[in-house]
């Protein structure tokens, strides 16, 4: 006989009835053990976090500049900002390297889903157009509402650093509905994905990620996607991606069967053929990696 889980009505982490018992969770436990917030490990620890002695860790986009995400205590939320490396090696501290804000998240309107606040940075995803295109001017900006495993993702010009309007004449990527969306450009015009397609949960695993990803083209809505593979419902996701390599285009596809396990394919493109044919359409087959 099943055992029935008393705590699984709390699976819908975001209704009502559930925030309120998290709630009296909560205060039931300040009330017993009192706020963190009030001692001093927390704020010798908040201190260390909001320092300017950080060492900021920078990574190189195109050659002239050098980016770095960054926040402490007027930048809660962060900013995405770049500089030049001679400016990084001779500013000696934070204060004196002279940064550009590129994207500062605290000054985005918030989140309209849920009961989310604050959008909180999960990452940038480059374009790579191979020695064809040597500068890179885009990117994909994953954000998450409050900070959950779901986020949205937005293209972003790097050269005019504003988002690129999906509705506008460059048509740019756009997913606006918060889940546990795994994205990469395959060319410019073209972008793999794996998300909850239809907003039910039929295209997610049984463990709430991707089960299903799709070739997305520019300029067409997301429900126009194909899809190019599919996991089993059982695994913990499937994923899809490519990358330029002195010339060559290296292009997998993974299961991850288990936390640990997983299964691998592989196929060699050229840098030609993915700019010129989507996934869909590729004819080259995809060989199991032993």
């Amino acid at each position: 006989t099943a055992v029935e889980d008393p705590h699984l009505w709390l699976e819908e982490v975001l209704g009502p009835t559930q925030l309120e018992w998290v709630n009296k969770v909560n205060s039931a436990c300040i009330s017993t053990v009192g706020d963190p917030t009030s001692t001093s490990t927390y704020t010798r620890i908040k201190s260390i976090l909001d320092s300017k002695d950080k060492i900021p860790h920078a990574y190189r986009i195109n050659d002239e500049y050098y980016y770095n995400f960054w926040q402490d205590d007027k930048h809660v939320q962060g900013i995405w900002r770049k500089t030049t490396l001679d400016s990084f090696k001779n500013g000696g501290t934070e204060t004196e390297t002279e940064w550009t804000t590129v994207l500062d998240i605290d000054a985005l309107d918030p989140p309209t889903t849920d009961t989310a606040k604050t959008w909180v940075w999960h990452g940038s995803i480059l374009l790579d157009e191979g020695p064809t295109n040597t500068k890179c001017d885009r990117a994909l900006i994953k954000l998450s509402p409050g900070g959950s495993d779901a986020d949205i993702c937005r293209e972003f010009d790097l050269t005019t650093e504003t988002f690129v309007d999906p509705d506008g004449s460059e048509r740019g990527f756009a997913i606006t509905t918060p889940a546990k969306t795994r994205i990469s450009y395959r060319s410019r015009n073209e972008c793999l994905v794996g998300t909850d397609f239809y907003n039910d949960g039929s295209t997610l695993t049984d463990s709430g990620y991707p089960r299903i990803v799709k070739s997305w083209k520019r300029g067409t809505p997301l429900s126009e996607a194909t899809t190019v593979f599919e996991a089993q419902q059982t695994d913990i996701a499937a994923n899809m991606y490519s990358y330029h390599d002195r010339g060559y285009v290296h292009e997998f596809q993974s299961r991850s069967i288990t936390f640990y396990t997983s299964q691998y394919f592989y196929r060699a493109l050229t840098v030609e053929g993915v700019q010129n044919v989507s996934a869909d359409e590729e004819e080259v087959r995809f060989r199991e990696v032993p």
